[in-house]
């Protein structure tokens, strides 16, 4: 079994994008609590992975894909968009898609992925990450309380625009 200690961090490059797009593709093709969100504002399916992971590679200024390799292989990924917040007064990431590959979860990969990518993001001047966690993700909620994040007593919403 290997450990979190075996794992470098990136953000998504050319090279990568491949694997980023095969791994979050599985993401948002099977979690059950994804889908359910998605019915309510649409899912243009692979075809808009594809172009959401070109957008990154075109405009890092937005955000990046943060994967997590084990001996060269993709092991786990995540979504973060930048914004300003009033309340802070500076920049926050706003976390989407945290997935790992079924053979790597229960080892850690990602917690590691997570403060790793905590700790580049605060080099980069980030202050705050956001998340959302469905109600119902039980196991996703304690992941995320573990890590430090802290329940907001609010809903997310979405209006789609086209």
């Amino acid at each position: 079994m290997s450990t979190a200690a075996d794992l470098s961090f990136a953000p998504m490059g050319p090279s990568t994008q491949d694997a980023a797009g095969e791994l979050l593709g599985a993401f948002l093709a099977n979690d059950r609590h994804y889908r359910a969100s998605s019915a309510a504002y649409g899912d243009e399916g692979e075809p808009a992975l594809h172009r959401a992971l070109a957008l990154f590679l075109a405009r890092p200024e937005i955000g990046c894909v943060w994967l997590a390799h084990r001996k060269g292989v993709a092991v786990g990924a995540c979504v973060v968009c930048y914004a300003i917040s009033t309340s802070r007064g500076a920049l926050v990431a706003k976390l989407d898609d945290v997935t790992v590959r079924a053979d790597a979860q229960g080892q850690g990969v990602g917690a590691a992925m997570l403060e790793a990518l905590a700790r580049w993001l605060r080099a980069r001047g980030v202050t705050r990450i956001d998340s959302a966690c469905h109600r119902g993700n039980a196991g996703a909620w304690r992941f995320y309380q573990r890590l430090g994040f802290v329940p907001l007593d609010e809903e997310r919403i979405a209006l789609a625009l086209d």
